[in-house]
């Protein structure tokens, strides 16, 4: 006698599931990797690093340091702070450069603003 197969029910079928709004809002960890993705993707740009993970009312700003200008020796590479806003699905609303500086030369921009 062959075994039974179950069929899944609609209801229990998750593809088919309503996604409620909590499974979707991101956390500090991946709105920092979305707001990253984002960054890169629109600035063509190697990141260096995520340097801001912050919540805000409606979503996450994101702030990443990219390098623009790479040098010889690297502590004449140019980086910019670009800063993204995120709803909380992670979908990107606005970005924008903060600011240009050298490496090592501790003026950042975002600092202070």
């Amino acid at each position: 006698m062959p075994a039974k197969r179950r069929v899944a029910r609609p209801e229990e079928d998750q593809a088919d599931r309503p996604i409620r709004r909590r499974d979707r809002e991101l956390t500090a960890a991946t709105a920092s990797e979305v707001g990253l993705r984002h960054i890169v993707d629109l600035t063509s740009r190697e990141a260096e690093s995520v340097t801001l993970v912050e919540p805000v009312e409606d979503g996450w700003v994101v702030v990443v340091e990219v390098v623009e200008d790479r040098r010889i020796p690297s502590s004449g590479d140019i980086l910019a702070l670009y800063e993204a806003d995120l709803d909380l699905e992670g979908n990107l609303l606005a970005y924008r450069r903060k600011g240009r500086y050298r490496r090592g030369s501790g003026d950042n921009p975002y600092e202070g603003s």
